[in-house]
């Protein structure tokens, strides 16, 4: 009965015989050898020469099957193509574990059938009762994992190679610390936050990152992962915590999924405007264990608005505020019931006479200098605008008369320079 689960269980099992293995490590130790890591680092031959002093005493049909093998001798002659070079790495693991007196092991390696064709594979042994002492037998288990690490491979291919900044992070502990302010009894966050300004930073310092992409180290200018981890503080840091601010807000709020605007810097302190896209990973609602971040760079895009804005603002000839924009001003400090405002409108003398004969540039130079008259002679508050042309007004908000008369001597003064 015991042969039949051994020789028709649905898995790979190996019998095998370490017991030369056993005698190796007699060997070292009577030689004064302690650090089997540190003395395999010197002689990695050794590796090599453990492999083969494995013997395997008997195989089953799965193993067969697995290998691509026609039966147990023709699997025991091909050994050789089955342990190959790459299983060096495991196997030294599984050394040091015995070495340690360890009496099982697991982990992922890599073996080949015997037409060539590399088996990711996870591997456990364990060292059978009544063979402690000699390592005589060992039973070994091995699950093909091929298909699984091919789509680990294939996912984390697609994480490096996207055309968008990817980070992975983990915010349990921020998690846990949202946990203790409830706790506390503490409901509204922003009301605590304001109270308490640093804790942005520090939960700032909470936020683990765990991975980030090629693209990432694309945009931030870092040589390395190494290297960008070891400068997060110089990527996080001044405008940013406005809006990470609020994406505190939004997960205290239950919102684990969101989109914000922000900025950020790359390694070489040049600013960002970015737009964040956060989303907790599906099964760590429960403990922010798992977040995936994107970040796409909209400096570009914010600077054609901010461009487009002025223009849609501004007077282009003279630098000035435009009639639209001085209008929507004065609507705004109507509605807010703004007082005391003073109003100061003026007028450029003889600019149709400049344009007519001396020509349209000397005009426009007449109105550019108008211009810095005005602003030179204003508080710094004043929204000055040129609303037609040949016509200015000034708005002084908190200004009362007798503001406003000295603003108007000052600009008479400088006409008079």
């Amino acid at each position: 009965m015991t042969d039949d689960l051994f020789e028709y269980a649905p898995i790979s099992l190996w019998e095998e015989d370490f017991s030369g293995i056993k005698r190796s490590f007699d060997r070292l130790r009577a030689q004064g050898v302690h650090d089997l890591a540190q003395h395999l680092d010197r002689h990695p031959e050794l590796v090599s020469a453990c492999m083969q002093q494995m013997v395997v005493r008997r195989v089953n049909q799965e193993t067969l099957t697995m290998f691509g093998a026609g039966s147990q001798e023709e699997l025991l002659a091909n050994l050789h193509n089955i342990f190959r070079a790459e299983m060096q790495p495991h196997f030294r693991a599984e050394l040091l574990s015995l070495w340690a007196g360890e009496r099982s092991w697991a982990g992922e390696g890599v073996n080949h059938t015997l037409a060539g064709d590399a088996l990711d594979i996870l591997l456990h042994w364990r060292i059978l009762p009544g063979a402690e002492e000699s390592w005589a037998r060992v039973l070994v288990a091995i699950e093909n994992i091929t298909a699984r690490k091919r789509a680990e491979r294939r996912l984390r291919d697609l994480f490096e190679a996207a055309p968008i900044s990817l980070w992975e992070e983990d915010y349990s502990a921020l998690y846990r610390y949202f946990a203790d302010l409830r706790q506390q009894g503490v409901e509204d966050l922003a009301a605590f936050l304001t109270a308490h300004p640093e804790a942005v930073m520090h939960c700032m310092t909470l936020i683990r990152v765990t991975d980030a992409n090629q693209k990432t180290l694309d945009l931030l200018g870092a040589e390395s992962k190494t290297q960008l981890f070891a400068n997060l503080d110089r990527v996080f840091r001044d405008e940013m915590r406005a809006h990470f601010e609020q994406e505190l807000l939004d997960l205290w709020r239950g919102n684990l999924a969101y989109t914000r605007e922000g900025v950020n810097y790359t390694l070489h302190g040049a600013a960002l405007n970015i737009q964040l896209d956060l989303r907790v990973m599906p099964g760590h609602e429960r403990d922010f264990g798992w977040v995936l971040v994107a970040l796409q760079d909209i400096t570009a895009r914010k600077k054609a608005e901010e461009y487009l804005y002025y223009l849609g603002t501004h007077d282009v000839l003279t630098g000035l505020h435009n009639r639209a924009y001085f209008q929507e001003t004065l609507l705004r400090l109507q509605r807010i019931e703004a007082a005391p405002v003073s109003v100061i409108v003026a007028d450029l003398n003889n600019l149709k006479y400049v344009n007519d004969n001396l020509g349209h540039e000397a005009g426009d130079k007449l109105l550019r200098r108008a211009a810095e008259v005005l602003k030179a002679g204003c508080p710094a508050n004043a929204i000055i605008a040129r609303i037609g042309g040949d016509e200015f007004v000034l708005l002084l908000p908190d200004a009362d008369a007798a503001v406003a008369e000295s603003t108007v001597q000052r600009i008479r003064a400088l006409i008079e320079v």
